[in-house]
């Protein structure tokens, strides 16, 4: 039976022929991608900076380009995570009509307590480059004049100092949402879609916790693990005639402890980072909707005025004209941000579930006893 999402997005629901099958499509649609991007970036080597005043991680933002916008053909600066939060508020403000990719939470991820180590760090690396990539993959905010700067100006703090100098046309536009208007009522696609995310992120909140809960308790488990495994060992060598099937069940032990520990770590950094992920994604796109609803209520309370004048001013006014086209290019830029949305959600769900998949299987493979 053939399913659609609140969007009209078809969603296909055979099976493939198997995993592998499937990710070797996803990866040659990736490649087929590949052949028409003209704009690369990349974000790695993290390095602790130590200050007078504060300790940072930066890290090395690489661009390669064919665009003539730029300059060189390759860009490398450094950034810490407060110029990518200064990226992400710049594109927010300069393209209110479109969803921006969320950040990485500022502080630590539940459960780790120290910032610069190395598994919180690498953890970042990774969600900061894919915030990267997903701006450099859509097809206005690539092009945002903020987005250029970040990518290749040396020194960052020059452009934060200018302040409002470099917001565009369309970033000052962004104060008609914080008007006093309330909408009636949100128009039935987009009602639809603002269901759709309230329960998709009850959901993957409710998955998350679930998922936390598992992760606590596989380490507790493992730590027991590492105590029991040696008392066998230990025990073989007071036993000689038990010592082999001894040392066996403690080598057993031993084995579990491995498998259990790379599943755990594979939970913690390739499963809960992209829920999280999502999560966020869901609530940038509430923000959207909201400020789409702003804008729709300010338009319907203009035609209230002009109705209310109609024996004045038999035309419509030029600003009521403006405000319709406002609304018109907010519900188009949405639609098109929440269709290539979820297309993503869908690529990197099924990555994610199946390499989760292939992960516990290969953990009971390692554990299985023969």
């Amino acid at each position: 039976q053939d399913l659609s999402l609140p969007n009209g997005t078809p969603v296909d629901t055979s099976s493939p022929a198997s995993s592998s099958s499937l990710l070797n499509r996803l990866q040659l649609d990736d490649d087929l991608d590949v052949e028409t991007r003209d704009l690369f970036v990349t974000v790695d080597d993290p390095k602790k900076h130590v200050c007078t005043m504060e300790t940072y991680i930066t890290y090395r933002v690489t661009t390669k380009t064919t665009r003539a916008e730029f300059d060189l053909p390759e860009y490398s600066v450094r950034r810490r995570y407060q110029d990518f939060d200064w990226l992400r508020n710049k594109l927010e403000e300069s393209q209110p009509t479109h969803l921006i990719p969320p950040l990485p939470e500022k502080f630590v991820v539940k459960g780790v307590v120290d910032r610069f180590s190395e598994e919180f760090v690498e953890t970042r690396r990774k969600a900061l480059d894919k915030f990267l990539k997903r701006i450099t993959d859509h097809p206005v905010l690539s092009f945002n004049e903020h987005f250029n700067v970040f990518l290749t100006a040396k020194d960052l703090n020059a452009y934060k100092k200018q302040g409002m100098a470099l917001l565009s046309k369309m970033g000052e536009s962004v104060k008609y949402v914080t008007g006093g208007y309330k909408l009636r009522s949100r128009p039935l696609e987009f009602a639809a879609v603002g269901d759709y995310l309230d329960t998709f992120s009850l959901k993957l909140g409710t998955i998350d916790r679930i998922a936390q809960r598992i992760i606590k308790e596989q380490l507790e488990y493992l730590v027991e693990l590492r105590e029991y495994g040696p008392v066998y060992s230990t025990w073989g060598g007071l036993e000689v005639e038990l010592s082999e099937p001894l040392e066996g069940v403690s080598a057993c032990v031993g084995n579990c402890c491995t498998a259990l520990e790379e599943l755990s770590e594979d939970m913690t950094e390739d499963f809960l980072p992209v829920l999280r992920e999502y999560i966020l994604y869901a609530e940038s796109m509430k923000n959207v909707l909201k400020k789409r609803d702003q804008v729709q209520a300010e338009y319907e309370a203009k035609l209230e005025a002009v109705a209310l004048k109609r024996e004045d001013r038999p035309k419509v006014p030029t600003d009521v004209e403006k405000c319709q086209d406002r609304v018109e290019c907010f519900n188009a830029d949405l639609k098109a941000d929440m269709e290539r949305w979820q297309n993503n959600k869908r690529q990197d769900f099924r990555q994610l579930l199946m390499g989760m998949a292939d992960k516990n299987i290969q953990y009971y493979e390692k554990v299985c006893v023969t």
